[in-house]
Order: structure tokens, then C-alpha cells, then sequence
């Protein structure tokens, strides 16, 4: 019921044709999701909802205001000035945790369950790009919101040992490269979304089976189930953009645009600041197989659904499928 609002809420706001029903959509979005993250059978739980409710509320009184102030100085609510959209933006970038407005995000993702986490990641960021792509112009604000996205994501992700702190500087880190694509075009950007949603999924997938949550885990999960850590290897080199796994494609396209367009600089300093986070994952993969597990006892079974067996093949021939589906195009 809570999952069907919460869809219904992403697509109204979407589609509507006045800015009075995107802001409906977000907030039946936002009253959807509250009762899932409460849901979570986590200790912090309603620590969670309550600081997510706080920050959405509040994104959400800045979209308001940047309508009326548009509505003061234009007497129209629909046509939002440059001040007006200023201020939209910023507070579409607090919803959905864009850099440097990404204070709250980390902490609500560590206190939610993997399937939770995964829709936040994914399904909570429709809208909002969507949101931004209808106000896109590429200035100094948007160009600053790229670089700090990237570089704040790798930095703050060096020193962290939960996976969902982890994945949630990653997903930082990869609105940089969605609204990088967003400014060469306008569509590009959505097959992006479609591939980060696809490998994010994967990901989690086999992180809710197992119930892995911190580097310790995955330790005892290398010692125990050699298919689930190789999904999980592939995972991270495809989430990384590391050929030729699927996620190296719409990073690959980023890059031969920019090229093309002679925009040789921002391509040089996305791809060090990748470097980062490529750095993140490494560490992920070897330091749980350098350091050995004293546990006697493991709790992983070395069994694996079928499911995630084909989605995670699908990931691994994904690079060829798209790079074929490129050429025709």
C-alpha cells in the first residue's frame, strides 16, 4: 500500500504541469516512505524517520518559498526567476542528498534495512533529478554541486567501515556523474540511472542475503561462500566503472562526450576524482582477504538463489550487450 503512494507520489510529481502538484507529489512521496523506514526492524528506526521527515520538510518549505517569491515578483507561480530557481535546486539538492547538502544523508542510511536503503538510493532519486533536468542550465552553481559531489564522496568514504555509509558516498558520488551526463544530454543521463539502479540492485541483493553490514562481515562471508564473494567483486568493479563490467558504459559515454566536445579538463578531473572512490572499493575487496576471520563459527550459508545468479551474469556480459545496442544507435 505505503510502496504503491510512494510511486504514485514520484510520478505525480514527474508529470504534473504546475508546480503546486510537483510539490504534492513529493510530499505523498515522502508520507509513503516515512511508515517503510519505520518498518525496518532496526534500533534506530524512529531516530531515522524523524531526522528524514525533519530534512524533507524542510527542502520542502524552501520549495514552497521559492514559489511564492516567484509569484511576488513575476504574479506567476509557474515561470520561477533566477532567484526562484536557485533556491528550488538547492532544496531538490538537500532532498536528495547531493553534495554539500549531504550532511543527513550517510546517518538515515546507516540506520536503514538493505531493501529500504536500496529504494533511497534508487527510486527516492527519480524525482528530483527529473526535477532538476526541467531547470538544468549549466553555470558555476552546477558545476560546483559536480566537483563537491565528487570530491567530498571519495574523501568521506576513506575512513568508513559500514557498507551503507559506503554505498551512500558512492551514490554521492555517482549524482556527480548523472548531472555531468544531464549537461551533454538530456536524455543520455536516464540510461545512466537505468545501468546504477541495475548494479545498485545486484549489490544489495546479495548484501540483504547474507545480512552484511561492516567490513567484519564480509570477512566471514570470503572465508565461507566463494560464488557470493565473487558476485560481490564483480559488483564493486561494475560499481566502480572498471572494465568490462556493465557499470563502466554510461562512465565510458560521459567521457567520450566530453571528449568529443573538447571539454578535456572536466574529463580529466572526473576521472581522478573516481579515483577515489575506486580506491574505496579496493580496499573493500582486499583488506577482508588479507586479514583473516578468527570467528570458528560462520553464520553464511553457502547457498545461492538462482535470481541473483542470473542478475549478476546479466552484469558481467552487460558491457557487450550495451556497447552493441551503442553502435546500432
Amino acid at each position: 500500500m505505503f510502496i504503491i503512494i510512494m510511486m504514485l507520489g514520484t510520478l505525480i510529481s514527474v508529470s504534473a504541469y504546475s508546480w503546486m502538484n510537483v510539490w504534492i507529489g513529493l510530499e505523498m512521496n515522502l508520507m509513503a516512505f516515512i511508515p517503510l523506514i519505520n518498518s525496518d526492524n532496526m534500533k534506530q528506526s524512529s531516530e531515522v524517520s524523524m531526522k528524514y521527515f525533519l530534512v524533507q520538510v524542510s527542502a520542502s518549505m524552501f520549495i514552497l518559498f521559492s514559489f511564492i517569491y516567484s509569484f511576488i515578483y513575476t504574479g506567476n507561480i509557474n515561470e520561477l526567476n533566477s532567484t526562484s530557481q536557485f533556491i528550488f535546486n538547492s532544496a531538490i539538492f538537500l532532498k536528495m542528498g547531493a553534495a554539500p547538502l549531504h550532511i543527513w544523508y550517510p546517518g538515515v542510511a546507516e540506520g536503514l534495512g538493505w531493501m529500504n536503503f536500496l529504494i533511497l538510493m534508487t527510486w527516492q532519486k527519480i524525482a528530483p533529478m527529473i526535477l532538476i533536468m526541467y531547470n538544468f542550465k549549466m553555470n558555476m552553481f552546477f558545476c560546483l554541486i559536480i566537483l563537491i559531489s565528487m570530491t567530498l564522496s571519495g574523501l568521506n568514504g576513506w575512513n568508513q567501515t559500514s557498507l551503507k555509509k559506503i554505498l551512500a558516498f558512492s551514490s554521492i558520488n555517482h549524482i556527480g556523474w548523472m548531472m555531468a551526463m544531464m549537461f551533454l544530454n538530456q536524455s543520455l543521463w536516464i540510461l545512466y540511472f537505468i545501468v546504477y539502479i541495475f548494479i545498485s540492485t545486484n549489490l544489495i541483493l546479495v548484501l540483504n542475503k547474507y545480512n552484511i553490514n561492516t567490513m567484519n562481515d564480509l570477512m566471514m562471508l570470503y572465508n565461507a561462500n566463494k560464488s557470493a564473494k565473487f558476485f560481490f567483486f564483480m559488483n564493486l568493479f561494475s560499481l566502480g566503472g572498471i572494465p568490462p563490467f556493465l557499470g563502466f558504459f554510461p562512465k565510458w559515454m560521459v567521457l567520450k562526450i566530453l571528449i568529443e566536445n573538447e571539454m578535456y579538463l572536466l574529463a580529466f578531473i572526473m576521472i581522478f576524482l573516481t579515483l577515489m572512490s575506486l580506491y574505496i572499493y579496493t580496499r573493500l575487496i582486499l583488506q577482508p582477504m588479507i586479514l583473516k576471520t578468527t570467528e570458528k563459527k560462520n553464520p553464511f550459508k553457502k547457498s545461492s538463489s538462482f535470481f541473483i545468479y542470473l542478475i549478476n551474469w546479466i552484469n558481467i556480459i552487460g558491457l557487450l550487450m550495451f556497447t552493441v545496442l551503442f553502435n546500432i544507435i
